[in-house]
């Protein structure tokens, strides 16, 4: 059965390549088999409706006729829909807790990388079905805030067995799984055979469960020669390109992501002009992850600065036990546009087709005609609340290729 809904206040399409921030006011959406078949004002709602009963020549219809009479209507009372959430970076499987670590950052403790090698040692002793059990909660996290669409990297682990382990559970979970060997050089092992580990033997038997490899090429983490080399290995083997890049100062990062053609580099919070310029001239997508700086208190990204530059920009969580422990997209949003110049519609459109695009879909993150029907439906007018009102779990319910996701 087809869904209709109606008595939308504010519908967010993200459907014009020319005005990627498009609203539509007193809306409805026509969902069939999962995927968006009209968008438009509600006054023309019946008519799209008897367009599609009309047959296959109708130019309004995107699938098979589908009789009024099998139409289920949901009003949705003056609330405002967005697209779903993707959030295309997190690191969504690992074990153990390192609240003591922010603790210490917010008394003046400086952020290093090297936390990473705890949360490590904690997932290598927990078993399967307690990473199953953490990483089932997480994604009922994202859920239950408006993320339809994530990615989950690797990087926990840093064994050949080990990384394939955390790789094939998190494909129980999503589509998008990135393999992160290169995350930093484990404890006690030399430096040149665990990048060689990283090229052959891990990336052979991660290779199976996953769609992209990544790299930390950061002082403290992989330098652009080792990472260049993991990168081309990765995509030697067919995976897509991601970087971790220009964190905690400026480097190579963001200059190897776009010679490499990567789909996305992500930080970004330290950039020359040069790196600007280039982004600007690539089809990289800048992915800004604003609860590092508030977990870190560091500098946040100049998306204003970006975005002005003519560069893709995305936002993403950056879940992880370390430096970014949440799952919030709305609170990235809050985050855009208090501290990093964006407005609400720019912020709004990084999480959700800016993600996408980090990705390389174009099913997600948008409600145009055939995208996927991946719906946030807001306790509030207008997509602004977001911002306006932090912290309030304004999500009311969440549809996943037009089914219920997660109802409030």
């Amino acid at each position: 059965m087809a869904t209709l809904f109606t008595g939308i206040a504010e519908l967010t399409t993200n459907a014009d390549a020319a005005a990627p921030t498009t609203t539509i006011a007193d809306a409805a959406l026509l969902v069939d088999e999962g995927r968006v078949a009209w968008v438009g004002a509600a006054s023309d709602a019946e008519t799209a409706a008897a367009a599609r009963d009309s047959g296959p020549g109708s130019p309004s219809r995107a699938s098979g006729a589908v009789s009024r009479s099998e139409i289920e209507v949901v009003d949705l009372g003056g609330r405002a829909v967005i697209p779903g959430f993707v959030d295309s970076h997190t690191h969504l499987v690992f074990a153990g807790d390192r609240a003591d670590e922010f603790e210490a950052r917010m008394t003046g403790v400086p952020y290093a990388a090297g936390g990473i090698r705890r949360t490590v040692a904690a997932t290598r002793s927990a078993t399967d079905d307690a990473l199953r059990a953490r990483l089932a909660a997480l994604v009922a996290e994202l859920h239950a805030q408006g993320t339809t669409t994530f990615e989950v990297k690797t990087g926990y682990d840093l064994t050949r067995d080990g990384e394939e382990r955390l790789a094939r559970l998190a494909a129980e979970v999503t589509e998008e799984v990135t393999y992160l060997g290169a995350h930093v050089v484990p404890e006690g092992a030399e430096r040149d055979a665990y990048v060689d580990l990283v090229c052959d033997d891990m990336l052979a038997v991660v290779r199976p469960h996953a769609r992209w490899v990544d790299v930390f090429c950061e002082r403290g983490a992989f330098t652009e020669v080792e990472s260049e080399r993991i990168l081309r290995a990765g995509a030697a083997a067919g995976l897509g390109v991601r970087v971790h890049g220009n964190q905690l100062g400026e480097g190579p990062g963001v200059q190897l992501a776009v010679r490499l053609g990567a789909a996305s580099v992500d930080h970004c919070t330290h950039l020359t002009d040069a790196d600007i310029a280039a982004l600007a001239g690539s089809d990289t997508v800048a992915t800004l992850l604003p609860g590092v700086e508030f977990s870190t208190r560091q500098p946040y990204p100049d998306a204003r600065r970006l975005i002005d530059a003519g560069v893709t920009v995305a936002l993403a969580s950056d879940c992880n036990p370390g430096s970014s422990f949440t799952s919030s997209m709305p609170l990235m949003i809050a985050l855009a546009v208090r501290e990093m110049g964006m407005t609400v519609g720019e912020a709004v459109w990084a999480a959700t087709a800016g993600g996408a695009r980090a990705l390389r879909r174009d099913d997600v993150g948008h409600l145009g005609v055939g995208a996927r029907a991946d719906l946030v439906v807001l306790d509030a007018p207008s997509r602004r609340h977001l911002a306006y009102r932090p912290g309030v779990p304004l999500v009311h319910r969440v549809y996943r290729g037009g089914e219920v996701l997660s109802p409030r």
